[in-house]
Order: C-alpha cells, then sequence, then structure tokens
C-alpha cells in the first residue's frame, strides 16, 4: 500500500457515500492549490488525468477493436 492510498481509503470511509458534481470537486482542487501551492503540478495532472480518462478508454478501443 502506498502512503497515499491512507489518504483514499478515509476520503472513502467518510464520504464514500456522498454524490458529488465534478464543478464542487473541481472548486475544492482550486481551494488546495490556493492553499497548497506546492501541489499545483500534481493536481493539475490529477484534474487532466480525470478530464481525459473517458478519452483514454475510447482511444483504447479504436486501437484494439475496428478489425
Amino acid at each position: 500500500m502506498y502512503f497515499t492510498d491512507r489518504g483514499i481509503e478515509e476520503l472513502d470511509e467518510r464520504r464514500g457515500d456522498e454524490q458529488v458534481t465534478l464543478g464542487w470537486l473541481s472548486e475544492r482542487l482550486r481551494d488546495f492549490v490556493d492553499q497548497n501551492p506546492e501541489f499545483e503540478t500534481a493536481v493539475e495532472r490529477l484534474a487532466t488525468w480525470l478530464a481525459r480518462a473517458d478519452d483514454e478508454a475510447d482511444d483504447d478501443a479504436a486501437v484494439g477493436g475496428g478489425g
């Protein structure tokens, strides 16, 4: 288990049953970066990865399927 998994596990345990919008998540990420600017690059990478997650699934399907 990576050290960061502890935070993910805590998030899941405390708030796993909640439903949130991506707009809400975006605002929380902005607030976090405002308070912790040293994590800007990591948050930017996470946000970009989340934003493009479906694109990668589409790309994988296009490469493997099609015949």
